[in-house]
């Protein structure tokens, strides 16, 4: 594994341990409390706004900024072909997760996007495959999980990473895991990749969000809360398959990474 990958990992673990330990509902005599801890499923809720909070600061310091940079300097068929490319880079999770929630004909449909758009689309920069009608969709172990009938937990926000659970943080880890770009190798060249891989992932993911985000801050009320709800949503239009619904805000991805299956506008 690589030190980028091993690192990930640890720190995944290291937070869903801390925090898991902090998870207690109130107290069953106080039913008011009671019902809106299931309603909302967030017990963590005074931790996770203050995360919320450093990841604000650390978005519209370092990562907007750098996101806009990255709009302002970079023609859109460039970033299109950045995230073409990232989305190609995950197939081996996206195709693990078809097959192992059984779905054969969206395993067909993501095995032969690869092998398209990895050869006649110059290793996944060009999406011919779309050309055909066959879109990219989102898949993950998260998603699998949850399949598998493995509950959501309660809710989670970490800084960086964004809206997740515990069902999710366990699948991103896995994902990382499965992902034979991991292990493939070791040496300072590769390090170098797979840090370039996670920054233009991270960079294309927020780039992707400014208007939705930018919106949510100006006309919400509670950005928190309504980044939770749109993160939730999505999920869960996500493990059913579906198209996401008109408005939600949360990239897809367990961890609020796109990881690069958001197709081009």
């Amino acid at each position: 594994m690589t030190p980028l990958a091993a690192r990930i990992l640890g720190l995944a673990a290291l937070c869903l341990l801390m925090l898991a330990g902090c998870a207690t509902p109130p107290p069953a005599d106080d039913p008011e409390a009671v019902q809106e801890f299931k309603e909302t499923n967030d017990p963590l809720e005074p931790t996770n706004r203050a995360f919320f909070a450093v990841h604000e600061a650390i978005d519209q310091a370092v990562l907007q900024p750098i996101a806009e940079a990255y709009r302002d300097l970079l023609p859109q068929p460039v970033r299109n072909g950045v995230r073409n490319m990232l989305g190609n880079l995950r197939t081996p999770v996206i195709l693990t997760g078809d097959l192992l929630q059984g779905n054969l004909d969206r395993a067909r449909k993501t095995l032969g996007r690869f092998m398209v758009n990895s050869t006649i689309g110059l290793g996944g920069i060009n999406d011919v495959a779309r050309s055909y009608d066959v879109h990219g969709h989102s898949e993950d172990m998260g998603q699998t999980l949850a399949v598998w009938g493995v509950g959501e937990g309660f809710y989670l926000f970490m800084p960086l990473l964004g809206p997740s659970s515990p069902r999710d943080l366990v699948g991103f880890g896995t994902d990382i895991v499965i992902n034979p770009v991991t292990w493939f190798g070791q040496g300072q060249i590769l390090d170098a990749w797979n840090y370039t891989r996670l920054g233009l992932t991270i960079v294309d993911t927020r780039e992707a969000l400014l208007e939705p985000i930018d919106a949510v801050r100006k006309t919400s009320l509670d950005p928190y809360a309504t980044l939770r709800s749109a993160y939730r949503q999505r999920r869960a239009f996500e493990i059913q398959n579906r198209d996401s619904p008109a408005g939600a805000v949360a990239p897809a991805g367990g961890t609020g990474f796109g990881q690069g299956v958001m197709e081009p506008r």
